[in-house]
């Protein structure tokens, strides 16, 4: 196991990088595209062009932190997927070395229908271009097609302990949903593959909402874990660097949390994978769906509202909204 771990990612990067783009789907002047040379997509520190001996080495820039984040292409992509982390994307990718996947692998976990699936992962590029999101200042790709995310999923599984994924909150949830007996594996090691998500890229940063915070402390300890196994002199023997393989990555949370409630019970986070449609308000619903998911949504029982000043739609938005989060009001202008 050591050595096939500590192989991997000695040799994996300059690999990975070709691979990264040579089958999957890439994103220049706002039209996907297949194909694209690694050198113009990713900036991967393991194939920065070396200066040749007439060349004056350009001088060392700070290296910008990297952030990694991705959604699922299951469903529509709705309000809270765009309040919660797709805006947020479109802030960081002026300061951060941002990577935005599509993450089809996650989408699989529950029964899913291939066609549909395959559609969504467009659609879902393509929301990501539509929201703001940069090729030219972020790297867009689909999860599946870089296969190094299941060869270290794999890799990092061996040093994991069943324990630490049976204490997970959400695969007790959707377990409980879906009656345990019908559930995979996929599901119980869905913390892995995200942890190799993460992990892969040497990622500093990743934005994380409330329900995915214990996710990423499994991927800290996995980190460290593997870190204290096979860092340090066990991978210098074998050519490498020594000291950590990975980077220990770090939370960033969002200066408002949004946190879209579901339309129909006001109690539940707005899902994609919510059964009725009337939960959410979708990003690609024309506006006449739009005025009336709102209206028929739930609300208190109380009248009136706490200010004159914000109009109908403001209001029934901010009802859908926690309560601690009247920020929203003035920082989305919703």
């Amino acid at each position: 196991m050591s050595r096939a771990l500590l192989s991997h990612v000695l040799h994996r990067p300059p690999h990975f990088a070709y691979t990264c783009l040579r089958s999957g789907v890439g994103a220049r002047g706002g039209v996907l595209a297949s194909g694209i040379h690694p050198l113009r997509r990713l900036n991967c520190s393991a194939v920065e062009a070396v200066p040749g001996p007439t060349e004056e080495a350009p001088a060392p820039q700070a290296r910008k932190k990297r952030v990694v984040s991705g959604v699922q292409p299951t469903g529509s992509v709705h309000l809270g997927n765009y309040l919660g982390a797709i805006k947020n994307w479109v802030a960081l990718q002026d300061s951060y070395e941002t990577f935005f996947f599509i993450v089809d692998l996650h989408a699989i976990t529950l029964p899913y229908e291939a066609p549909l699936l395959s559609k969504a992962t467009r659609s879902t590029a393509a929301i990501y271009l539509a929201c703001g999101v940069d090729s030219s200042k972020a790297s867009i790709f689909v999860q599946s097609h870089v296969r190094a995310h299941v060869e270290l999923m794999w890799l990092l599984s061996s040093s994991t302990p069943i324990g630490w994924l049976n204490r997970m909150i959400q695969f007790k949830e959707k377990s409980r949903k879906a009656g345990d007996e019908n559930v995979g594996v996929a599901l119980l090691t869905y913390p892995v593959l995200m942890a190799s998500d993460i992990l892969l890229y040497q990622s500093d940063l990743v934005p994380v909402g409330e329900d995915q915070t214990q996710h990423l402390e499994l991927t800290r300890e996995i980190a460290e874990r593997v870190n204290n196994l096979y860092g340090g002199r066990k991978w210098k023997k074998l050519g490498g660097r020594g000291g950590l393989l990975f980077k220990v990555p770090e939370a960033l949370i969002p200066p408002a949390g949004a946190r879209v409630m579901s339309l129909t019970d006001g109690l539940s986070k707005m899902s994609k994978s919510a059964p009725s449609d009337q939960s959410r308000i979708n990003l690609l619903d024309p506006k006449d769906v739009i005025a009336n998911k709102i209206k028929r949504c739930k609300t208190d029982s109380f009248p009136g509202f706490l200010s004159s000043r914000f109009c109908a739609l403001s209001t029934s938005l901010f009802i859908i909204m926690e309560t601690h989060s009247i920020e929203l009001i003035f920082q989305y202008g919703v």
